[in-house]
């Protein structure tokens, strides 16, 4: 993911720890060998929905998180924006862009996405996705 800073309006702040928490879960998300550790960006009974795709629990987000890499051979998400809903808020509405080469033919493929988080914090001091959901045009990949 790109190191350049995303926006965030001035007038709600984004709480501090939920910066590095972004930044780190789409690194995570751009590596391919990183499954494990992305499940663990999700509570237990998180729900993801990624375009069409919908996995409710640390499993079928594990499942769904493997189907993503299949046509994939490599991804770089950059964040552009990050809006709170409200001032030091858990829910969030994220935008950006993701490029993506394809294990098919190579094929360089970039693609705008947003979408909302509701992150909670454990009882270890963690923070976790609780739901998050992807809105992006899947016809691009293919």
């Amino acid at each position: 993911m790109s190191e350049a800073p995303f926006q965030t309006p001035s007038s709600t702040p984004l709480k501090p720890t939920l910066s590095s928490f972004f930044k780190n879960f789409y690194a995570i998300s751009d590596n391919p060998l990183a499954h494990t550790a992305y499940a663990d960006q999700f509570t237990p009974s998180a729900t993801l929905i990624m375009a069409s795709k919908t996995a409710h629990g640390r499993e079928e987000i594990l499942t769904l998180r493997k189907s993503m890499w299949e046509k994939v051979a490599s991804r770089k998400h950059t964040i552009e924006k990050i809006f709170p809903i409200e001032e030091n808020a858990d829910e969030v509405m994220l935008y950006g862009r993701v490029e993506y080469v394809m294990k098919e033919d190579e094929r360089e493929v970039c693609v705008e996405w947003a979408g909302r988080a509701v992150v909670e914090e454990g009882g270890d001091g963690v923070i976790r996705l609780r739901f998050y959901q992807v809105y992006m045009d899947t016809a691009a990949q293919k």
